[in-house]
């Protein structure tokens, strides 16, 4: 015997037809929504000037876990071109891991 299987969205916002499922993610939870294109757009043009404004994340499969790599800043000169810096201007430093804070406070006296 021939089994049909016939999935119908509904839109979760008005109960109508819905044409597509919406994800996105706020406050470290991930949620997806059934939305018809009306809605869709609606919702699309709401979270537009956060997305414009937000940054991307390298690894959207690491959501919700806690972070464990090092995410430079605009705070903060890069520690690539602190570390370049200090080799030419013959520093000890490193080639990887932690750069001392005294060649930060160098790099920042010279700049």
């Amino acid at each position: 015997m021939a089994q049909r299987v016939v999935v119908a969205l509904f839109d979760d916002i008005d109960g109508g037809e819905a044409a597509e499922t919406v994800t996105f993610a706020l406050d470290g939870k991930s949620y997806e929504i059934d939305l018809n294109p009306a809605n869709a757009k609606k919702l699309r043009k709401a979270l537009a000037p956060y997305v414009a404004a937000g940054r991307k994340q390298r690894d959207a499969g690491r959501r919700g876990r806690a972070r464990t790599a090092y995410t430079h800043t605009s705070l903060e000169p890069a520690p690539a071109a602190v570390r370049a810096w200090a080799q030419s201007n013959k520093m000890d430093v490193p080639a990887r891991g932690r750069i001392p804070k005294a060649v930060y406070e160098a790099f920042r006296e010279a700049s």
